[in-house]
């Protein structure tokens, strides 16, 4: 895998550090889905709808669960895409390409950006499942979330680039 673009901060404010580590996390996600063929980045290797793809499917939506519906307050109608909190969140469409579902998390991500700068670290609203949740908490909650993708992204790539039987 080619080195990431976006650099790494390890002092700053602790809102550049945190919106840091959250890109690079992005990033990697997306660097484990690269260069797969069509074919390979459907590839299914465990009993849920988990492929390589579906895991940036559902980062994208998740994006627009956390940023557009909940602090930005949009209608599921006025989001950029699927935003439901449920299984949905990892179907891919058939005619759906690697390159249209990396450029939609592309497109959540830098709406989530936008919405995130409107808000203080501190900030904060009442949420149904986790209470009362600050922008530091929705921020960190995503690098959460983006990290174990992106470490389920790895070891499907390695499934996909050294299957089993051609180990030695």
């Amino acid at each position: 895998m080619k080195a990431m673009s976006t650099e790494r901060i390890t002092t700053g404010t602790e809102r550049a550090i945190i919106e840091n580590m959250l890109d690079r996390n992005r990033e990697a996600l997306v660097a484990t889905v690269r260069g797969l063929s069509e074919t390979e980045a459907r590839s299914r290797f465990v009993a849920s709808l988990t492929t390589p793809i579906s895991l940036v499917k559902h980062a994208a939506a998740a994006e627009r669960i956390w940023f557009q519906r909940f602090w930005a307050g949009l209608d599921e109608s006025e989001c950029d895409g699927y935003s439901k909190r449920d299984e949905g969140t990892f179907a891919v469409a058939d005619d759906e390409s690697l390159a249209e579902v990396i450029a939609e998390f592309e497109r959540a991500s830098s709406r989530s950006r936008e919405i995130a700068s409107r808000f203080d670290l501190d900030d904060t609203l009442d949420n149904p499942r986790e209470g009362t949740v600050s922008m530091r908490w929705t921020l960190l909650a995503m690098i959460e979330e983006f990290a174990r993708h992106a470490g389920h992204g790895d070891i499907l790539r390695e499934r996909i680039d050294k299957p089993l039987h051609a180990r030695g």
